[in-house]
């Protein structure tokens, strides 16, 4: 069918071996999707709209809710094709894209959640600086370093796919494509392929977890110098939050980028649920945890909800 086999379309395959439970197994993800919409696109409604949110932390949050957001519209499509549909080609061109985007993105989640550690570091440790460090243009800097950064790192290694032959096996093992899945169909060298993006992420994510780590002993040390229990029990209430999305997101990003160079022999399987869960549960539980343990998040949703029930 196709006279150059570079030119064929990569294959998609979702769950493989479960193609007949496709149908099933949509269900569950389209219900993880709404959930992902409603969720971050509540919390960017409410730091928009309520004034008592228009500060730094809320700020970031909503850069982080619609960070969040974007990897959910680059996913989706796709999954909920192979998964709902049986639609399983893509294109060379849409498959580099998104690959561009999933990662870039990951690491642009990365770089807020430091800048929310920088965020939380001033306001505990230097707490009467805060608002003198923490201006409405820093925080922009820092939003859009973030981004930049995200999606300037990563162009070297999607534009290398472009220029390679492809005449392996088209077919991927997930309902979406990463840069890792790609590259090994390549008929060419790709060493730089292999080389580039762990030099990226040891300079990217994981250099970001272990700046956050520092930050926080420094924190906790602050807090532990409190003498006012109640003060001290305040502080590390301000941080539960942004500890539990940092938890979320780095073990489940370095988990997936470990287990395909040094858990040769996990199953095929866990390493494609591995990746399902990197990119769809921290978007799902970020505004959950932060509902939970924000009260101004609750206490804004309230409002907004008395609001509607007044005006019907």
């Amino acid at each position: 069918m196709w006279s150059n086999m570079s030119a064929a379309p990569f294959l998609l395959t979702g769950f493989p071996s479960l193609e007949a439970a496709h149908h099933w197994i949509s269900i569950p993800f389209f219900a993880v999707y709404i959930s992902l919409f409603l969720g971050n696109g509540t919390l960017l409604y409410l730091i928009k709209h309520d004034y008592s949110l228009h500060e730094p932390m809320y700020y970031f949050l909503a850069m982080l809710a619609g960070t969040d957001l974007m990897v959910t519209l680059t996913t989706m499509p796709t999954i909920m094709g192979v998964l709902l549909l049986n639609h399983r080609e893509i294109n060379h061109t849409a498959c580099f894209i998104q690959a561009y985007f999933i990662h870039s993105l990951s690491t642009v989640e990365s770089g807020i959640l430091l800048a929310m550690a920088y965020d939380r570091f001033n306001a505990i440790c230097n707490p009467l600086r805060y608002t003198t460090i923490l201006t409405s243009t820093r925080v922009l800097a820092l939003g859009v370093g973030a981004f930049m950064r995200g999606f300037i790192c990563i162009m070297p290694v999607i534009m290398r796919l472009f220029s390679f032959p492809y005449c392996h096996s088209h077919i991927l093992s997930h309902a979406f494509c990463l840069h890792q899945e790609v590259m090994k169909l390549a008929c060419a060298d790709i060493t730089f392929n292999n080389l580039y993006p762990v030099v990226t992420i040891s300079l990217t994510i994981y250099l970001d977890s272990l700046i956050i780590f520092f930050s926080y002993i420094l924190i906790f040390h602050t807090v532990m110098s409190i003498t006012s229990g109640e003060e001290r029990a305040k502080a590390f209430k301000t941080c539960i939050s942004h500890i539990g999305c940092i938890l979320i997101f780095y073990v489940t990003v370095i988990g997936i980028s470990f287990i395909p160079r040094f858990g040769k022999n996990v199953p095929r399987v866990v390493q494609i649920i591995m990746s399902y869960v990197c990119f769809l549960f921290p978007p799902l539980m970020n505004p959950i945890i932060y509902s939970i343990k924000t009260k101004q998040i609750q206490y804004s949703f309230f409002r907004l909800f008395s609001q509607h029930k007044c005006g019907n």
